[in-house]
């Protein structure tokens, strides 16, 4: 099982606890984890809201179910408001505690997690992240050629998300798509799901072709705001092209650059000449994607080291830091390593 859309769960103070440790149960138990597993993600996220409720302000966990290698997986992402960690080092090791507790959480997180990561800074608060798979993931010998992750959560109050995030790869190239149904909820959904149908079917290696393209098969539904980038292996380039508030940017060594998408919905007034804009590879480079979820001026000029981290980890943050929390919210992110 693979979840697109993360459950958000709240996690202010302990009257939360009980059922957010219940709903990541019943989630992880949905997907057939082995009874052992079970019993160590209950231990994570027990872990989790123990350290929420003596350090955090305002904290929440995300959680979706993922599948890598042929495994399956749960990623467990928590966030805070609260004081942030002085001394990151030291309280991993067992036993260390600024509370004077047996100082057993993030030790033990750590090893029953396959994959764990914290960000944190003082004064701004706490990003933990946890992946746990139902077997032993294989070694990596060679570092893949890229890493894509995504965060979408649905806007309060609704059980769908009409945000959506799809991606797809070749030896030749790498096909990023993230839409944006217009308003929320099922029909804002069912516009972005028929997109993303519809581009996993186009054969184009042009984005201006799969807009074209989608355009066409959401004709029926209510139109979305999208867009797509292409990466091509053999010229080491990005090719991208937006229409409507989708807003996107490129990081490397050399700064941030934007993608202007053009004014207009898929599936409703697509403007008729568009043309993909272009942007070369340079090592390092990432690649952000970002509905109008998040405030325009999102950057991540703010957050030394954080392109450092794992990807789940940088979209945590945006959406920490600048989600409205009056829409559906979706953050993609794409590093390549060629």
């Amino acid at each position: 099982m693979v979840n697109a859309v993360h459950l958000r769960l709240n996690a202010a103070d302990r009257s939360y606890f009980a059922i957010l440790k219940k709903e990541i149960h019943a989630l992880a138990a949905s997907a057939g984890f082995g009874l052992k597993r079970l019993a160590e993600i209950d231990i994570v996220v027990a872990e989790i809201v123990s350290n929420l409720s003596k350090h955090a302000i305002g904290g929440e966990v995300l959680v979706k179910l993922i599948e890598e290698k042929g495994l399956q997986g749960i990623e467990i992402i928590s966030i805070d408001n609260g004081p942030g960690i002085n001394d990151l080092k030291n309280m991993m090791v067992d036993g260390a505690s600024s509370k004077n507790t047996l100082g057993q959480g993030l030790g033990a997180i750590r090893r029953l997690s396959d994959v764990f990561q914290i960000y944190t800074q003082k004064g701004w608060g706490t990003l933990l992240l946890s992946r746990l798979f139902d077997g032993k993931l294989p070694e990596k010998k060679v570092r893949a050629g890229f890493d894509v992750r995504s965060l979408l959560v649905p806007k309060p109050g609704e059980t769908e998300c009409g945000d959506g995030f799809y991606f797809k790869h070749s030896k030749e190239h790498l096909k990023l798509f993230l839409g944006d149904g217009l308003g929320h909820g099922k029909e804002a959904a069912i516009a972005v799901n028929t997109a993303i149908e519809a581009f996993k079917v186009c054969h184009e290696h042009s984005p201006v072709e799969n807009l074209r393209f989608i355009n066409l098969a959401v004709k029926k539904t209510r139109g979305l705001v999208a867009t797509v980038a292409i990466f091509h292996f053999k010229e080491r380039r990005w090719a991208i092209c937006g229409v409507g508030n989708i807003s996107t940017k490129t990081y490397s060594v050399n700064g941030a650059k934007y993608h202007n998408p053009y004014n207009g919905i898929v599936g409703l007034n697509m403007p008729t000449s568009m043309k993909d804009q272009e942007i070369l590879y340079e090592p390092g480079q990432c690649l952000i994607m970002c509905s109008d979820g998040l405030k325009s001026k999102w950057d991540m000029l703010k957050f030394p080291g954080i392109l450092r981290n794992d990807l789940s980890l940088l979209d945590a943050v945006l959406f920490k830091e600048f989600v409205r929390g009056t829409d559906d919210a979706s953050i993609a992110s794409c590093k390549l390593y060629v």
